[in-house]
């Protein structure tokens, strides 16, 4: 890329200004995009939670992601694990949604060992045990599927079927289907 075009701040650091996909993924300048997450909100965790399930449900998991990296780097020392946790589930199933299987079902893992610390009770009303269950049962299938493709081209290593981010966007909290 032209050194020149590069997307920089005011102190020379590098800033993606490309337009993103739904999930995530860097369109050609001009392009349409989705708008971004701004980045360095602090919200409290209620905010947090409810606008992180909103973009889950929207088929919007990276940009969820972005929510809880945002409370995972503002929040209080002992709730970091919480939240990147659950930062790390989201980009998991961004993952998965993108068709990098592998990739998926390992930061899904990853995730969901994340919050195994946090059971009960439940923190700010979040479902840890059934988002584990979630995390651990999504990884387990995207595996298989990625175990069932083959080796054509356009197939990378870690391929596998692409999942509904939507359709399989968990439950933070109780009271609805956990994917």
């Amino acid at each position: 890329m032209d050194e020149s075009r590069r997307d920089r701040d005011a102190e020379g650091r590098a800033r993606n200004a490309r337009p993103r996909d739904g999930l995530g993924r860097p369109l050609p300048y001009g392009s349409p995009g989705v708008e971004r997450q701004p980045e360095g909100v602090v919200r409290s965790p209620d905010e947090t939670v409810r606008e992180a399930q909103r973009l889950l449900d929207a088929g919007m998991p990276f940009h969820a992601h972005e929510v809880f990296e945002d409370a995972w780097k503002s929040g209080p020392e002992a709730e970091r694990e919480l939240w990147r946790g659950l930062a790390q589930m989201a980009v998991g199933l961004t993952h998965c949604a993108r068709g990098n299987g592998a990739g998926g079902a390992r930061l899904l893992r990853r995730g969901a060992a994340a919050l195994e610390a946090f059971g009960e009770p439940e923190p700010y009303g979040i479902a840890v045990d059934p988002l584990i269950a979630w995390a651990r049962e999504l990884a387990g299938r995207v595996e298989d599927s990625v175990g069932r493709a083959g080796s054509g081209p356009g197939e990378g290593r870690g391929a596998g079927a692409a999942v509904d981010a939507g359709a399989e966007a968990p439950r933070l909290r109780p009271g609805g289907h956990v994917g």
